[in-house]
């Protein structure tokens, strides 16, 4: 859990700071979470956690 909200934290930042120096626009960065908060929803969910588990656990093991 605390991984997760690590990444949304992380990604929330980035994002923000890609919307405030022009590299993207509010509307597509909205359809983008749009997407995102839909997938969640979805047969491929759990997939995606378990990718993110995956690639968070090679990045503490460095």
């Amino acid at each position: 859990m605390a991984v997760s909200i690590s990444a949304v934290v992380l990604l929330g930042i980035v994002v923000f700071v890609l919307i405030r120096g022009g590299y993207v626009r509010l509307g597509p960065a909205l359809a983008c979470a749009g997407f995102g908060f839909f997938l969640a929803f979805t047969g491929a969910a759990p997939a995606m956690n378990d990718a993110m588990s995956t690639v968070t656990g090679w990045i503490s093991s460095i």
